[in-house]
C-alpha cells in the first residue's frame, strides 16, 4: 500500500477547533519520539479523500520544509453526523 501524502499547516492559535472545522479544516496533532508535539490543521476534503484509500496505511505529512512519516493514532468522529472532529498522528 502506498503512502498517502498530505500537506499540513500549523494550527491557528487564536481559533478553537469548532472555528477551524467551520473554515474547512480538520484540527489535529502530530507527536512521536524525537519531535516536539505540534498542533496542526489539515484541509478536510483532502484528508477525507486520502483516508478512504489509506485507513490503516502510513502517511507522508509535509509541514513547511519538514516531512514526517506517521500513522493515524486516533481519529475522532461524530457518528451521528459522520463528521470528522480531530485526528492524531504518531510519527513512526
Amino acid at each position: 500500500m502506498a503512502n498517502a501524502k498530505l500537506k499540513i499547516d500549523n494550527r491557528e492559535a487564536d481559533k478553537n477547533p469548532r472555528q477551524i472545522r467551520a473554515n474547512g479544516f480538520l484540527p489535529g496533532s502530530i507527536y512521536g519520539k524525537g519531535i516536539e508535539a505540534k498542533s496542526i490543521q489539515i484541509n478536510t476534503h483532502d484528508f477525507e479523500m486520502a483516508y478512504k484509500n489509506n485507513q490503516e496505511g502510513t502517511w507522508e505529512l509535509t509541514l513547511g520544509k519538514e516531512k514526517f512519516n506517521a500513522k493515524i493514532q486516533e481519529l475522532q468522529v461524530n457518528y451521528a453526523t459522520n463528521e470528522m472532529l480531530n485526528v492524531e498522528f504518531a510519527v513512526i
